[in-house]
């Protein structure tokens, strides 16, 4: 465990270091989600009704604006192959990837959250039912991710191939986080969505790691 934490410390460190990972993805959920209200009008009611969905699909972009690089910087300098060649097992590597990249690149989307939700005039119960789910949900955009960074590492142009692979396999975590909210602002239970993105989290750590490190394999093979 010693090696695992020092591998999420590492990785820690150089996204501190570089910086651009979480300003890139920090930046574009901003300017995505300011956007929309340029675009649609300044009706409080509309901005209301689809600030959900416009927050979770701009939380789903950002993510894969990083995701191509969980494993590329690595494989470009070859600190994966020696990692893969170590005691710690690949499964442990990817999920020691996963944890960074949901650290780095997700979670100061989810605490910049609210106050876009606001400034998208959503209620204070949509406003927590928001932060909420996005702590549920999100962390299976990591492993997900995970399979298809791991599938498409040192392909040219593999971010693009990256965006097709996973995209369609985001969908459930955006139609359940998006009701969520809207039950939370309908004054309706919100619990059985969450327990939805719960179990869709709770599947994606079981097979994703499993599936990376296949990926992974497979790739350096």
């Amino acid at each position: 465990m010693k090696r695992f934490f020092r591998l999420i410390l590492r990785d820690l460190t150089l996204a501190a270091r570089q910086g651009s990972a979480v300003t890139l993805s920090l930046s574009f959920f901003v300017i995505v989600v300011v956007l929309f209200p340029l675009g649609v009008g300044p009706e409080l009611s509309v901005l209301a009704r689809i600030g959900p969905g416009v927050l979770w699909v701009a939380a789903l972009l950002s993510c894969l604006l990083t995701l191509d690089r969980m494993f590329q910087a690595d494989f470009e300098d070859g600190s994966l192959d020696l990692l893969m060649i170590g005691p710690l097992p690949t499964e442990m590597i990817v999920l020691a990837k996963v944890i960074a990249h949901w650290l780095t690149s997700i979670l100061p989307l989810i605490v910049i959250a609210p106050i876009l939700a606001l400034s998208l005039s959503i209620p204070g119960d949509g406003v927590l039912a928001l932060t909420t789910a996005l702590l549920v949900g999100t962390p299976t955009l990591s492993l997900i991710g995970a399979v298809g960074a791991a599938l498409t590492m040192g392909m040219r142009r593999g971010g693009v191939l990256l965006s097709l692979l996973v995209l369609p396999l985001y969908i459930p975590v955006l139609i359940f986080g998006v009701a969520a909210v809207d039950a939370a602002i309908a004054l309706l239970p919100m619990t059985p969505h969450l327990l939805l993105l719960g179990g869709v989290s709770l599947g994606a750590l079981v097979v994703g790691p499993v599936a990376a490190a296949a990926a992974l394999r497979l790739s350096l093979s």
